[in-house]
Parts: structure tokens; sequence; C-alpha cells
């Protein structure tokens, strides 16, 4: 009887429990809801009220519009390649020193890692300045490797993934090598794979910050055909009688990408924040 009673109220609170995640679900979606059918509406519905919930007569040229009237496929082009080869570089470069932190033994290495994290607390705003002096030096400015190389050099993957490195039991290692497996072999073959959960993890989310490093971009990228899409989306708010759907539809082109990338590697950035929130 007693365990009959604690089922149906196990029962009753994963009901409750499911409502209430199911509400607010809904509740952070319904931004993307709304700026999806805003793009489909005209200006004047954008901003009528009551507002229109769903639009009574749905248009395309906005979004036709967007990419007619301004080079959003080059702007979006520069993104996904500043983004893409941002976020590559940053899982190699972290991946390595990850590795080296974890499983290497050098002198100086837990006071170089303590130095090395600490540049996490210091705001990218506060850099802006010598960033720019040095990409400026460099003959980066205005080019999107100005916009990828600095966003390589970051604290956040290795700190993400030392964490699933130490995971690894040191035995694992040590068998590879006693079976005449250098120190790269053990590196690509046999620990890479099994931290791959947070690599796909870090790839997110670094893939979804530089997607949305406006400052930077907007910084180094000067030139109109340079912008990335952030950017250029950012110009077309600028308008002294501006269209809220032409604006809708390129926040719309912009937030696809992003949502491509997650749903991509959804399973991997599950198991990997998972994953890093244990220890053994």
């Amino acid at each position: 009887m007693l365990q009959t009673k604690e089922k149906k109220k196990r029962e009753k609170y994963d009901i409750v429990s499911n409502v209430i995640i199911i509400v607010f679900a809904v509740l952070n979606l319904f931004p993307l809801y709304w700026l999806f059918t805003s793009s489909l509406k005209n200006s004047s519905d954008v901003i009528k009220m009551p507002p229109d919930w769903w639009p009574k007569t749905f248009t395309f040229s906005n979004y036709t519009d967007v990419f007619n009237n301004q080079p959003a496929l080059r702007w979006t082009l520069n993104s996904l390649f500043v983004a893409g080869i941002s976020t590559i570089l940053v899982v190699i470069a972290s991946s390595m020193a990850a590795y080296a932190f974890s499983k290497l033994n050098f002198f100086g290495k837990n006071m170089l890692f303590v130095i090395f994290i600490s540049s996490l607390m210091v705001p990218k705003e506060v850099m802006i300045v010598p960033l720019f002096r040095i990409t400026q030096d460099l003959g980066m400015v205005n080019s999107l490797w100005g916009m990828i190389w600095p966003n390589v050099a970051t604290a956040f993957g290795v700190f993400l993934l030392k964490g699933f490195f130490d995971s690894v039991p040191d035995a694992l290692r040590e068998a590879a090598r006693i079976d005449g497996a250098g120190e790269t072999r053990t590196f690509l073959q046999i620990l890479l794979p099994i931290v791959k959960p947070g690599i796909g993890a870090l790839f997110i989310l670094n893939f979804v910050q530089v997607w949305n490093d406006y400052l930077w971009q907007l910084v180094i990228g000067q030139d109109k055909n340079v912008k990335t899409l952030m950017v250029g989306i950012a110009t077309l708010m600028q308008d002294l009688n501006p269209n809220f759907a032409y604006k809708m539809a390129g926040a719309t082109v912009a937030a696809v990408p992003m949502l491509l990338i997650f749903l991509l590697f959804q399973r991997y950035f599950t198991r990997g924040i998972a994953g890093g929130a244990v220890k053994e």
C-alpha cells in the first residue's frame, strides 16, 4: 500500500514537473516564433497593436529584398568562414594545450595553467585597443583573418577540455606507450576520440560566440564586402524610416546557421556538458 502511494505521488510529481518544463520551453521558443512570423509580415503589421499572433498574409519579399538590395549572401559566407575557421583552430589548439596540461609533466605546469586561465577574468572589451594595434601592425585590418586570429587565443577551450582529459585514466596512456605508441599517436588515436563529447560542446559554444562577436567584427571589418552577417544586419537598423519586417528577415537569416549547428552537434553538446560536470 505504501509503495502504491509513493508511486502515485511520484507520478503526480513527474506530471507537474513535465508541465512546468513544457511551459518554460514554450516561453523560450516564443522569441524565435515571433521573429520568424514577423519576417513574413508587412512592416506595418509587425508594429501593429494589438499584434497579430499569426500573419494574415504571408510575404517572402522581405527575404528576397535582403539578398537583392544588400550583399547578404556575401555577409553570410563571411560569417560562416570566420566562425568555422576560428572554431576549428580553437579546437585544434585547445585540445593540444589541454592534453599537455593534463597528461604531460613539465616545469611550472600548474603555475602556467593558473596564469593562462586567469586571462578569462579579463573582458575582451579591455583588450580591444591593443588587439587592434597588433592586428593593424600585422596588416590584417579590414580582412577576415583579422577577425579570426584573435579569437583563437582563448583559454576557455583549454579549461573545458582539460577536465575531460583529466577524467581519462593515466593507465590508458601508459598502456599505449607500452604498445609502442608515441605521444602524437596516443593523443590522436587514443585520447582524442574519448574526449569527443567535450570537443562537440566546445565547437558549439565557440561557434556561437564567434558568430555573435559583433564588436570585434565591427572594428576590423570596415569595408562593406568584408562585413559579417551580424554587422551587416545591424547596419539595416540605422535607417531613418525602418522596415521592421525587412529587419526581422535579416535577423532570421542570421539565426538559422546557429540553430543548424546546435541541432547537428546537440548530441555531443549534451554529453559534453554532462560529462564535464562529472569527475571520477
